[in-house]
C-alpha cells in the first residue's frame, strides 16, 4: 500500500491488478478475508498490520515488531551514521531494516531505547497528550542541593527556543546522584536543565519509559522482543 491506512478495494485494486467493480463481486463471492474475518465492505480499511487473503492466498501478512535495546555510551541514535556506531548495527533482528527509533538518546546517554515499525504506537508513546513520564540516572560533576528540586519542579525558560519546560520531578540519590523525571524530550534537556546551576551531567542513563523498566539480563548493546503484555502495559 502506499499509504499506511488504505480502503480495502483500492488495496485488492492495486494487489491484484484488477478494476475496483469486480471486487464487490469477490467480496459478495466470500472470496475475501481480513484478519481471519469474512470482508464484506469494500470501504473498509487495511493498515500495514493486516491480515488479507482472497481464496485462500495471503496478500498481507506484516507483522508488528517492538524491540526493546540497552544502548550503551559512543553508539548513536541514528539508522546511518559516517563516524559511530548505530543502534541499527548492534541489532540482530530479522526486520531491523524495516524499524525506526522511538526517542532518541545522545551519544553520550545510555539505557533504554525502543524500536518499532508500528507508526501509530510510536507516535501515541512520544505524544506530548499521552504524558508518558521517562525517567532517567544523572550523575553530576559538582555536589547536589535541595533548590534543585524547587527549580525542576517550576521548570526552565529556553530562550532559543522559546520554550518553558514542563515540570520535571528530581529526587538527589547522593551528593552527586539524582533521579529525573521527564514527559518531555527537549533538545539536551536534562544537561541543559542542569547547566542553569553550571553542573555537568558526567553520566546520564535512561531506565524507564512508562511502565516499561529496562530488563536487568540484557547486557549492554542486547536487546530483545518485548511481550504482548509490555507492549499494551507501557501506557500505564
Amino acid at each position: 500500500m502506499e499509504s499506511k491506512r488504505a480502503r480495502l478495494d483500492r488495496f485488492l485494486s492495486s494487489e491484484l491488478k484488477i478494476k475496483r467493480k469486480d471486487i464487490r463481486l469477490m467480496l459478495a463471492q466470500n472470496r475475501v478475508r481480513v484478519d481471519g474475518i469474512v470482508a464484506k465492505d469494500i470501504q473498509q480499511l487495511v493498515d500495514e498490520f493486516s491480515h488479507v487473503s482472497v481464496d485462500d492466498a495471503v496478500l498481507k501478512n506484516n507483522r508488528p515488531s517492538y524491540v526493546m535495546l540497552n544502548k550503551p555510551v559512543g553508539v548513536v541514535s541514528a539508522t546511518k551514521d559516517d563516524k559511530h556506531k548505530t543502534v541499527i548495527d548492534l541489532l540482530d533482528h530479522p526486520a531491523k531494516s524495516e524499524l525506526h527509533i522511538v526517542g532518541r538518546l545522545d551519544l553520550n546517554t545510555s539505557g533504554l531505547m525502543l524500536l518499532t515499525n508500528d507508526g501509530r504506537w510510536s507516535r501515541k508513546l512520544m505524544s506530548p497528550e499521552s504524558k508518558v513520564e521517562k525517567r532517567y540516572r544523572v550523575t553530576l560533576q559538582n555536589p547536589l542541593s535541595t533548590e534543585y528540586i524547587d527549580a525542576f519542579a517550576k521548570g526552565f525558560y529556553f530562550e532559543f527556543e522559546d520554550i518553558t519546560t514542563q515540570a520535571a520531578k528530581l529526587e538527589i540519590i547522593s551528593e552527586h546522584i539524582a533521579e529525573v523525571t521527564l514527559t518531555e524530550g527537549k533538545y539536551h534537556q536534562i544537561k541543559r536543565m542542569f547547566g542553569r546551576f553550571r553542573n555537568p551531567v558526567i553520566g546520564l542513563h535512561r531506565y524507564s519509559v512508562g511502565e516499561l523498566l529496562l530488563d536487568p539480563d540484557l547486557d549492554e548493546g542486547g536487546s530483545r522482543e518485548l511481550s504482548v503484555e509490555e507492549v499494551n502495559d507501557i501506557f500505564g
